[in-house]
């Protein structure tokens, strides 16, 4: 039988080190959160807030439901998921009325949800939405 040699500390810690590296670039592509962040829309009537808050021609974003909510010129309201369609990151920046995700710079605008930066490709999914009593309603059911 012949005696293999021994790897030596210095090639095993150099290998740990590589799949360490290795691991890191996989998840940076990864949405925070995993998958479970891609599905962080709501899933039920979420109350948002006053009507009030989102002006004619502007936008408003719910972070903590993942929802972006604008209102066109005419006064009609629009709610998107904020769950970018790119990657699967949560969207938490709104300069204006255009989305920028945090992941890869997509951007989209929060009035009609359209792309308008790549690198995403698909608009973001539309939620349903209504104004009940003076307050913004948004997700199944509303």
């Amino acid at each position: 039988m012949t005696a293999r040699p021994s790897a030596s500390r210095r090639t095993v810690l150099r290998g740990v080190a590589v799949t360490s590296v290795a691991g890191l670039g996989a998840a940076a592509c990864k949405a925070p959160g995993g998958a479970a962040a891609a599905e962080a829309t709501p899933t039920a009537p979420v109350d948002l807030g006053a009507e009030s808050e989102v002006a004619k021609g502007g936008a408003r974003l719910y972070q903590e439901h993942n929802v972006v909510v604008g209102r066109s010129a005419d006064g009609g309201l629009k709610a998107y998921s904020t769950i970018c369609t790119h990657a699967g990151c949560p969207i938490n920046k709104l300069q204006g009325t255009t989305l920028v995700c945090p992941c890869h710079g997509s951007e989209f605008d929060a009035l009609t949800g359209k792309v308008v930066r790549s690198p995403a490709t698909e608009p973001l999914n539309e939620l349903p939405v209504k104004a009940a009593d003076g307050r913004i309603v948004a997700g199944p059911g509303a």
